[in-house]
This record gives C-alpha cells, sequence and structure tokens, in this order.
C-alpha cells in the first residue's frame, strides 16, 4: 500500500492543494486512495472529498487515543490501494504551540508513516537546508522521506534540488509551479469550504496534471510503498437500528465529521439530514437531533426567514427530544444571531444568549471539559477533550462545565446540559469518546418508544 503523510515546516505552504493534486493523480492510476487530515479542521477533508467522492477522515491524536487513533485508520484505509495523510501547521506544531503533542510528526510517528516534506523556497536558499536538517533532526525518527518544492519555478528548482539534495541526504522528488488554480481564497474559518468554489474540481485536475509532469511520482510512491495488510483491520459492527436521529446538514451547517457520524450509526442510529435554511420543520418520527457548526452567520437572514423550522426545532428541543448542539448549533438556538452586516436576527429562542461577532478568535483550541452534573451525554466528573474555532460568541455561555486549556491551565465556565440537551461552543468527537455517541442513541430511543406509547 502507498501512504504518506504531507507536510510543512509551516502553515501557508500549500499542503492542501498539494495533497488534492495527490489524490487526483492517484485515482488517474487508479489506486482508488483515501484521504485523511490531522487535527480538528472541517474543511480540507471536505477538498479530499471534492477529489474523491468519498469521505475523508479526520485523525487526531488529542480527541482521541492514539490506539483509537491506529484503529481509526486502519478501518478507514482498508480496501485502498493509498492513503494521503495532510499535516496540520507546522510539522511539530502540537499542543499550545509549545509541545509535539498532537502534532502532524506526533501523527506520523504513532502510525508510522513516511512524510514527504513540503517546501516554499520564497525568500532563501541554502537556509532551506538548514532548516530541513533541523526538521530532521529535532525529533528521532522525524519519519522525512522526500521533499516536493511548491510554487516554484523550474530554474529555481534545479538549483535548489542539488543543493538540498547534497546537504540533508533527502530526495527532491520535483516541484509545482506559481500557479493561480492552487489559489484558495480564504475567510475567517481559513479557506472556503469546497462547495464555495465552482470550478474546484477543474483546478484541482490542472493541479493534478503539472504534478504528473514536474514531480517524480513513481519514486515518490516506491519510496512510500509498504507491505502491510489491512484487510485485518477492525470492522465497524452493524447495530440493529433503535432510533432516528435528525442531522442538519446544509450550507450552513456544514462541520460534520465523518467519523462521529459513524459512531453514532454504531450505536444504533439512522441518521435523517435535513436542511434548516430549506426545510419547513423537523423530519417525522425521530428520536434526536444533531445541530453541528459550520456557518449559520453567514445565512443568518434565510434561517431566520425560515420561521417554520425555528419553530419546530424550538417546540421539539422544550418538548425533551434529545439534542447535541456544538458551535454554530448552540447559536442557532440562542434568542438572536448577529450577521455579518451587524444586524441582530431573530434566531429559535430555545437558550438565553444573543450571538455576537467578536474582532479574533475567542477561546480558539483545544480544551478539557469536566462536567458539573450528570447529563445527556456526561456523568458528573468527567473530562471530555474538545475544541473550539470560532469568531462569534454569545452573551450567555452556560456554566454547565469548567473547560481548561492543557498547557496553559486557562478556564472558563461554559455549555448548558440537562438530561436531554448539550450545547455549547465545543466541538465534540463522538469517534474518540463513543460512550457519548452511545449515550445519545439511547436516550433518543427511549423518547422515540415513549413517543410511540403517547
Amino acid at each position: 500500500m502507498i501512504e504518506f503523510l504531507m507536510a510543512a515546516p509551516a502553515s501557508g505552504s500549500g499542503k492542501t492543494a498539494l495533497t488534492c493534486a495527490m489524490l487526483e493523480a492517484l485515482r488517474r492510476r487508479g489506486l482508488n486512495p483515501c484521504a485523511f487530515k490531522c487535527g480538528p479542521d472541517y474543511i480540507d477533508p471536505m477538498f479530499h472529498r471534492s477529489v474523491l467522492e468519498v469521505d475523508s477522515h479526520n485523525l487526531d491524536l488529542f480527541l482521541a487515543e492514539p490506539e483509537q487513533v491506529k484503529k481509526l485508520y486502519a478501518r478507514y484505509a482498508q480496501g485502498h490501494g493509498a492513503s494521503v495523510v495532510e499535516g496540520v501547521m507546522g510539522f511539530y506544531d502540537g499542543l499550545g504551540g509549545s509541545t509535539p503533542e498532537a502534532s502532524a510528526w506526533h501523527l506520523a510517528d504513532t502510525l508510522n508513516l513516511p512524510v514527504v516534506l513540503v517546501l516554499r523556497p520564497k525568500g532563501a536558499s541554502l537556509t532551506l537546508a538548514a532548516q530541513v536538517k533541523g526538521l530532521l533532526t529535532f525529533r528521532r525518527e522525524s519519519h522525512i522521506m522526500g521533499i516536493i518544492l511548491n510554487d516554484c519555478s523550474p530554474m529555481l528548482h534545479k538549483s535548489l534540488a542539488l543543493m538540498l539534495e547534497r546537504e540533508t541526504g533527502l530526495p527532491v522528488l520535483g516541484y509545482l509551479p506559481h500557479m493561480e488554480e492552487a489559489q484558495f481564497e480564504s475567510r475567517h474559518l481559513g479557506l472556503l469550504t469546497a462547495g464555495e468554489i465552482g470550478d474546484l474540481k477543474q483546478r484541482i485536475a490542472a493541479l493534478a496534471t503539472q504534478l504528473e509532469q514536474s514531480v517524480d511520482l513513481d519514486r515518490l510512491f516506491a519510496l512510500c510503498t509498504r507491505q502491510i495488510n489491512r484487510d485485518s483491520a477492525e470492522k465497524a459492527q452493524p447495530r440493529e437500528k433503535k432510533t432516528v436521529i435528525a442531522v442538519a446538514s446544509d450550507e450552513a451547517f456544514c462541520f460534520l465529521y465523518a467519523e462521529t457520524l459513524d459512531a453514532l450509526r454504531e450505536a444504533g442510529a439512522e441518521l435523517r439530514y435535513f436542511s434548516p435554511l430549506k426545510d419547513e420543520k423537523l423530519p417525522e418520527d425521530i428520536g434526536g437531533l444533531y445541530l453541528p457548526g459550520g456557518y449559520p452567520e453567514l445565512y443568518g437572514e434565510s434561517l431566520s426567514r425560515n420561521t417554520s423550522m425555528l419553530r419546530s426545532i424550538a417546540q421539539r428541543v422544550q418538548d425533551g427530544l434529545p439534542t447535541v448542539a456544538e458551535c454554530g448549533g448552540f447559536l442557532y438556538l440562542g434568542k438572536t444571531l448577529e450577521g455579518e452586516d451587524g444586524k441582530d436576527l431573530p434566531m429559535a429562542g430555545v437558550l438565553p444568549g444573543e450571538g455576537k461577532r467578536q474582532k479574533r478568535l475567542v477561546r480558539f483550541g483545544y480544551a478539557r471539559l469536566t462536567a458539573k452534573e450528570d447529563s445527556l451525554l456526561f456523568r458528573a466528573g468527567e473530562e471530555i477533550p474538545i475544541h473550539e474555532f470560532h469568531y462569534w460568541d454569545s452573551t450567555e455561555n452556560g456554566e454547565a462545565f469548567e473547560a481548561r486549556k492543557p498547557v496553559t491551565g486557562r478556564s472558563w465556565e461554559c455549555g448548558f446540559a440537562t438530561p436531554t440537551l448539550y450545547a455549547g461552543f465545543p466541538h465534540l468527537y463522538f469517534a474518540g469518546n463513543p460512550r457519548l455517541a452511545q449515550r445519545f442513541a439511547d436516550a433518543a430511543a427511549q423518547y422515540q418508544e415513549k413517543q410511540k406509547g403517547d
């Protein structure tokens, strides 16, 4: 099997564009590739899916234990001829920026993956070799097998390749020149989502064609081919479907981990997707409701105008429908939400807070939640890893949990939790904590059974 991790010394090196081009090149060769993303990012896997038209999966060593990450990787890589993992930030950048925990290197080391280093040689030449040698020796072993130069002219590649190979001992496998196709637009949460770039497939096709011309793919694949049998990987055990959980999924609510959805299915839930933007009401005969994160602020006018859906959700949540609402879903359940134009728009009104735009990221990054009391998902005293990433805040964030940063120890109260509700900015990762998925599915099944009796 061909498998490797694409890493870089820093963010902005072009990992996503190169990863997508690599996936398309592998697909053209009939190798049935699969994709993964290191860390909690929702957006980059959307780009992978646009190439493969199959799910891409997240692998996160803070949100899940190493053994669980190994199982997830083996399960989702099974049956594929190639696996490409996109790294995160700089190669060794982990928790708090001061440890390698949960970094791209940590993932490569945990899974014993070869690493292809993406270098953007702007304003440096011999210093690049010093940088690479530092990356090679900072941890033993580094797993770095080769280099690809990105945004690099053919002439510059020719001179840099000779020098880098001489000074570092690593093969320079090729380059990608400057291409407008590789310039993916961004907004406050990072890249635009794949669905917002109308010509994305054409862009990636052009990148892949160039990659095939200027990167020695045969040499790269030979370096990264390993005889590993993944046919024996642990398969998800099918469960009898005992409940239906409605899952919000549209342009406004698009931050969904494929592994979280699988964890819910494995807990016995059938997932029924709906759109708070376009549908008039919740699906019938459901036992639970999942409102994930996304961009409700970008679609505030449309969400607010859809009063029949707002009423449907408010009524069902207030009537005790087991509900999980994360980040954007949490804002949707509040009283109002400030749109990008500064206008306050009515939302579901289930929770007391008003969503307000901030000038910077709020409580960004990983943390650990400790539950104060028993509730839908949690038991008193339980500690669960989470992450936050949002520019909007609420005037009422709740007090059901204590959140604490793993490196600095900074803490705050947050979240709403009742026997039928979890709502807050923290994103949960059910694949790393399957008991949360099981509790949600069990509560949904009990609710649905009770509704039948009534």
